[in-house]
């Protein structure tokens, strides 16, 4: 029971770390955006913020993107149940401007 309590302390703790770390980031990942959210673990959903916050690339950030779908993907198999389709592309900020599409002026 008392390494249960110091478990939840713990991550109640890292919880509120990273929720002062939002504030200063402009992604805040959440179960409303973040595929397999239910699927991880509180310590997985901390690492897994901190990495989308830490890339630099677009090329970089999709391959991770692509891994960390797959591994939801393959969880919610085991597991029996459906992941959610779609949502915006956690990369697409770092994607580098397109000036062919800037109208000429």
């Amino acid at each position: 029971m008392r390494t249960r309590l110091h478990r939840v302390l713990i991550i109640t703790l890292l919880l509120s770390l990273t929720a002062s770390a939002e504030a200063r980031g402009p992604v805040r990942t959440s179960e409303a955006n973040t595929r397999g959210w239910q699927l991880m673990t509180p310590e997985e959903r901390i690492e897994h913020q901190s990495r989308i916050r830490g890339f630099k690339t677009y090329e970089v950030c999709r391959s991770y993107q692509v891994s960390h779908h797959q591994l939801m993907e393959e969880r919610a198999r085991e597991r029996g149940v459906a992941l959610p389709r779609g949502g915006r592309d956690i990369c697409e900020h770092l994607q580098p401007a397109n000036d062919s599409l800037k109208p000429a002026g």
